[in-house]
């Protein structure tokens, strides 16, 4: 428990930093760009790919920013681009999104198995159960009636996440970007 409070505490002390703030704000403008380039399916069922700069959010600065960064984005894009009418459900989503990414990620070397459980908790909690739950109520349709389709969606895009972010994550640390974006440098 104390190493969750630490991480929590940690990542909210790098919101004072100047860099942390310019490259949240960089990661947060992406998120929404990509936030509007998403593929309609069915009325219940949307896929898109703007979770990758969340989770590198949660990974470069933890679960504080991830969260603020996950909520900013879905107001944003509402705001630029309002799909339907807006619902404070999916906000609260996108910020336990940011935190989960955040919490399992942060200050931790990218390996598969993180970002598998990362991705996985995300698509199960946050996808499957909290969005599904949020349409109920929104549409007044069965939880059950739309569990089975989402499920589909969260199997088949859980590897597509998996694969999209791992390889992006690593050819950026290949290429130093985040010791750049944290403000450290190697030299030599």
């Amino acid at each position: 428990m104390r190493k969750v409070k630490t991480q929590f505490t940690e990542s909210f002390r790098e919101l004072k930093d100047l860099k942390t703030l310019a490259a949240a704000a960089m990661l947060l403008a992406i998120t929404v760009v990509l936030g509007f380039y998403r593929l309609q399916l069915t009325e219940y069922v949307r896929i898109g790919f703007d979770s990758v700069a969340k989770e590198l959010t949660g990974m470069l600065f933890g679960p504080v920013t991830g969260c603020m960064v996950g909520g900013l984005s879905d107001l944003i894009s509402y705001m630029i681009k309002p799909i339907g009418g807006f619902f404070p459900g999916f906000t609260i989503s996108a910020m336990v999104g940011g935190t989960i990414y955040g919490a399992v990620l942060y200050r931790k070397p990218i390996s598969l198995m993180r970002v598998i459980a990362a991705n996985g908790i995300v698509a199960v909690v946050v996808n499957l159960l909290l969005n599904t739950y949020w349409l109920t109520l929104l549409y007044g349709d069965a939880f059950l009636a739309l569990l089975p389709t989402r499920a589909v969606k969260q199997m088949v895009m859980l590897p597509i996440d998996v694969v999209l972010f791992y390889t992006t994550a690593r050819l950026l640390a290949r290429a130093n970007l985040f010791e750049l974006m944290r403000g450290r440098t190697r030299r030599g």
